[in-house]
């Protein structure tokens, strides 16, 4: 099984149809999104729309923290920019979406891999994995021996070994990774529809749950047309602007 996670998604259409598009031309037969579908971005209700529609034909689907907050209020926990587009995506979404969202699980394991949106420890709490320390606390708190994380926007690779050590690497695209079953492994591919890594192409990454090969992608897609959707639906700027530089 070759299984495309995309993760962060973050109501940008026009990045989410470029990876969908890559996807299907490398053959993908299953499909994880991980979390974080809106927020940020000016199409909630297509991107909504088009994973409602892929869960329905056998995808996972988790919620994120920008997901959550439309649940919660008034997202007190966030910055005063995402905030604002909580609202503002509570606004344009239906009630089939609204519950749809709520429906969605923290985590969801398969086999001896498991899905997050933030970590394995407390997925609910929404700790970013930032670092060696972080990623060394989530892979030990899980059996899986592959753990798939959102919620930050940059790809990360970490690994533990037999001695205990943990090794972190940021990984080349269109690489194929063996995942060697002596080692833990936890992969953050990176955020398709607002990465900040200084490259503004999408990211994903796919894995041939047979050859245990991981492949981490970035797709160029249409950001311009994405930033002046944002502009013009009366967002902040910057989270337009930002979608050009990805950072």
């Amino acid at each position: 099984m070759l299984i495309a996670i995309i993760t962060d998604l973050h109501a940008n259409r026009e990045a989410l149809q470029a990876c969908l598009a890559h996807a299907e031309k490398h053959k993908v037969t299953r499909y994880a999104f991980l979390g974080d579908l809106v927020g940020y971005g000016a199409d909630p209700r297509w991107v909504l729309d088009t994973v409602m529609d892929y869960v329905r034909q056998g995808a996972w689907a988790l919620i994120g923290n920008h997901d959550a907050a439309l649940l919660q209020g008034d997202g007190q926990s966030m910055n005063p920019v995402a905030r604002k587009v909580v609202d503002w995506t509570r606004a344009q979404i239906t009630a089939e979406q609204l519950d749809f969202i709520a429906k969605l699980p923290y985590r969801i394991e398969w086999e001896d891999i498991l899905f997050v949106h933030a970590n394995a420890w407390a997925p609910e709490k929404w700790d970013y994995i930032d670092g060696v320390m972080e990623a060394t606390r989530s892979m030990h708190a899980t059996k899986a021996s592959i753990t798939f994380c959102g919620h930050v926007h940059m790809p990360t690779l970490f690994h533990i070994s037999l001695t205990g050590k943990t090794g972190e690497f940021t990984p080349m695209p269109e690489e194929g990774i063996p995942l060697s079953r002596q080692r833990r492994w936890l992969v953050i591919p990176g955020s398709a529809g607002q990465p900040r890594d200084g490259n503004p192409a999408a990211c994903y990454a796919s894995f041939d749950t047979d050859s245990q090969v991981l492949t981490y992608y970035r797709v160029p897609y249409d950001a311009e047309t994405a930033c002046q959707k944002i502009i013009a639906a009366g967002l902040p700027a910057v989270l337009g602007h930002r979608l050009l530089h990805g950072n």
